[in-house]
Order: structure tokens, then C-alpha cells, then sequence
């Protein structure tokens, strides 16, 4: 499939109506599963084609002189950055959707706090962490933006819900740069369903100097777009709802957040997980087609959400690979030659509060270019990792931003990057 070179490739009639309608949902569900699979693969046949139309014969529309957006990898040098804010940040509801992409020892932290702040003195350290890799970046030569320091407190209501805000901390779930082409993802959090909204002023910005903006269609987050009675209870349950391809969001419309995918040049890898669902996955592959190939790759993971901490790409044919969530594709880099790197265990400790992530985070980096990365100052481990490859760290404590749900990729969405388009599969 990598190799693919094609352009296209209560009463009794209550119980009734909610047993009709959970078999049809099922019936749909299975649908769009069939149709998505089946489009896969079709395309796989084509690869062997030799009459097939070569992807990289049509060149790329150019990028508007001095558009200051433009990037097509997760390596090449890093010029300009979004960094996300702490501020304000709130304890999402304890929701259905926050149930299903959180681990039980948590619970009762949401149970309590759910729509209050993040507790007073961690926050203010998550702060002053972030302020200091902000302060780094710049002095290794990288134009830093903020997004606006909104009021997460406020509650508000939609014809089909109720919540409180979050945070604009992790511009990597919302924003997707594909060359000069912002894309404002819809995300699946009820409680994140207004966080585009201090994004926007530098959206605007970026506009105005040339880049394109895309915003994908806005869910309703309406009650069926989750199993309400998802089964979650332990780790056992987690893995084999995974294996069975059941998540906590349904077909029921399309959903993703911009952090299942990852960028390789012309190919862009997703995972089907918690908070993106094959609906998002179909409108990103039509939306960015024939110019990009979309491909969904899946781990051995009890909680997938947010692709960085377990398969994150950092160079041109090298990738880190989650030695605790494997790649059940992997053999298709593999074969087309590129380097898969296992990262050492995280050394985090067990008693410092993840209420969002796991410790997976240690592999969560920042390439600032194909030999620099940004790296976790506590966690020594990776950093040799990283020089014994060739690659310089840049050491930088965000222990207490950990606990808010992201390390420096999540923390960071990278807007342009010195480099071209190219394709790294064919």
C-alpha cells in the first residue's frame, strides 16, 4: 500500500426504538468499515500497474511568495511554530468521551474537579515551563506564536449538549499544516468543540499572507456520535475492544483530531482511534487527494488517541516506534527501507500525575531540524538514544506540562519548515 503510485486509486416502544436504532447504527458502522476497507484495498492492485499516472508528474501548486506558511514533514528546519498556552486550562467534564481516554486510577480526579481548574500550583509551573521552551526556541532561531489566552470557565450549550471549555495548550490536536494549507481539525471532546477560537487571530494572520485555511466539517457531537455504553473497566478491556476495532466514537459523522496524523512529504499516516473516527479518516483522504496518500496504520494499543506517542516520524526514512504499542504494519517501511527505532523505556516517575497521557511521552519530541531535537531534559535515557543516531538534544523540563496531556510535539504545531515536497515511498 505504501508503494501505491496511482492519483486515485420507559415503555416497550421506547426499548424497541433504542434496540432498532442501535441495529442500525451497528448495520451503518459495519458500512462505512466495508466501504473504507474495500477503497483500501482496491488501491493495492494498482501499485503493480505500470500504466498508472505517477503521483509526483503533477507538480505541487507553488506556495505564495512570501506565504509564511509552508510544511510537508515532521523534519526538515524548523522556521516558524505555534506553541500552545496553559492558562486558564480547565478539567474537562467527565463525559463519556473523557471516560474512554483516560485510565481508571484518574477517574476521581475528573469526578471532582471536571470543569474546574487544573490544580492552582501545578498549572503555574506547566506555565513557566512552557514560557522557557518558548524562550529556547527562539534562541535557536525559530519564530514562536501564541494563541489567545481565553476563558475556558464559561459554559455553554449547543442544540445537542452542554459542557465548559478546556485549554488552547496542544495545537497539534487541532491544526494540521499540509504545505501551505492550514487545516482546523473538528475534534471529538465536547469540551474542546470551541478551543478553534484562540486560534483564530493567527489563522486570520496567516491567511492574509497567502496561506489557504481549510476548516473541516464541525461535528454536532450529538449523543450518537459515542457508544454511551462503551465497556471500559480494565486494560483487558481496552485491548480487545481495540482488537475488535470498537471505539467510543461511532460512524455516526465524521470526527478526527489533527494529531492522529503524522507527515512523511507526499504521505500522510492516521490511526482510527478514540477521537478520530473513518468518516474523518475518508474526508481527510478525499480532501487531500491526489496530491497526498493517505494511509491508516493501527498499534497494539488498549487507548488509541493521538499517534505522536506511539509512531512519530523524525527523518527521511526513520521513525520511533513504540516498543510497547507495535505497528501492526510495520514491515511496509520496513521494505521500503527505513530505519525503525525502538526508544528505551520513559523514566517518568509513577507517582507524577499524567491525568491525560501516558509516559510515553519521553518519545513525544520536537525535530528542529534532521540533527537537532527537542528533547525532555529529565529523561536521559532517549537523549542517548538520540546522540548515538547523530542528532543533537536540546534539553528543556516540561514535567508539569507533561500532565496536561502532551510533550513538545503536542505543545507545538510547526507552520513552516525550510524544504520541498517529496515523496519517501516511491
Amino acid at each position: 500500500m505504501l508503494r501505491v503510485r496511482c492519483l486515485r486509486g420507559g415503555s416497550r416502544g421506547a426499548e424497541a426504538a433504542h434496540y432498532i436504532g442501535s441495529r442500525l447504527r451497528h448495520v451503518f458502522t459495519g458500512w462505512v468499515q466495508r466501504t473504507y476497507q474495500s477503497t483500501q484495498a482496491a488501491a493495492a492492485p494498482a501499485a503493480s500497474q505500470t500504466t498508472c499516472a505517477i503521483a509526483d508528474d503533477k507538480a505541487p501548486d507553488p506556495v505564495p511568495e512570501g506565504c509564511p506558511v509552508c510544511s510537508y514533514n515532521e523534519w526538515d528546519p524548523l522556521e516558524e511554530v505555534i506553541v500552545g498556552r496553559a492558562e486558564n486550562a480547565r478539567v474537562p467534564p467527565f463525559s463519556v468521551e473523557v471516560k474512554a481516554n483516560t485510565y481508571e486510577k484518574y477517574w476521581s480526579f475528573y469526578q471532582k474537579y471536571g470543569g474546574q481548574s487544573f490544580p492552582e500550583d501545578h498549572l503555574k509551573k506547566a506555565i513557566d515551563e512552557i514560557e522557557e521552551m518558548c524562550n529556547i526556541l527562539k534562541m535557536e532561531g525559530v519564530v514562536v506564536k501564541r494563541p489567545e489566552p481565553l476563558d475556558w470557565s464559561s459554559a455553554y450549550k449547543t442544540p445537542d449538549f452542554e459542557s465548559t471549555g478546556m485549554y488552547a495548550a496542544m495545537p497539534r490536536d487541532i491544526l494540521l499544516v499540509v504545505g501551505n494549507e492550514i487545516i482546523e481539525a473538528p475534534m471529538a471532546w465536547r469540551a474542546r468543540f470551541f478551543e478553534y477560537r484562540a486560534y483564530r487571530p493567527i489563522i486570520k494572520e496567516y491567511f492574509r499572507q497567502g496561506a489557504k485555511w481549510t476548516t473541516a466539517p464541525k461535528p454536532t457531537m450529538a449523543d450518537e456520535l459515542y457508544d454511551q455504553d462503551y465497556p471500559i473497566r480494565t486494560v483487558e478491556d481496552r485491548h480487545k475492544l481495540a482488537a475488535q476495532g470498537k471505539f467510543v466514537t461511532t460512524e455516526f459523522e465524521p470526527c478526527f483530531d489533527a494529531a492522529d496524523f503524522i507527515r512523511a512529504g507526499r504521505d500522510i499516516f492516521v490511526q482510527r482511534s478514540q477521537v478520530t473516527n473513518y468518516l474523518g479518516i475518508e474526508w481527510m483522504r478525499r480532501h487531500l487527494a491526489p496530491e497526498y496518500r493517505v494511509h491508516t496504520i493501527s498499534f497494539k494499543d488498549p487507548n488509541p488517541m493521538h499517534i505522536d506517542a506511539t509512531f512519530n516520524i523524525i527523518g527521511p526514512g526513520l521513525v520511533l516506534s513504540n516498543p510497547d504499542r507495535p505497528c501492526n504494519e510495520i514491515d511496509l517501511f520496513k521494505k521500503a527501507g527505513w530505519t525503525v527505532v525502538h526508544p528505551p523505556l520513559p523514566l517518568i516517575p509513577d507517582n507524577h500525575p499524567l491525568w491525560m497521557s501516558s509516559k510515553w511521552l519521553s518519545m513525544n519530541v520536537l525535530m528542529l531540524d534532521e540533527k537537532r531535537v527537542m528533547v525532555d531534559a529529565n529523561e536521559t535515557s532517549i537523549q542517548k538514544l538520540f546522540e548515538n543516531l547523530g542528532i543533537s538534544t536540546i534539553k528543556v523540563n516540561i514535567r508539569h506540562a507533561n500532565s496536561l496531556g502532551g510533550g513538545f510535539h503536542c505543545w507545538t504545531c510547526d507552520i513552516r519548515r525550510r524544504g520541498t515536497l517529496k515523496s519517501y515511498f516511491d
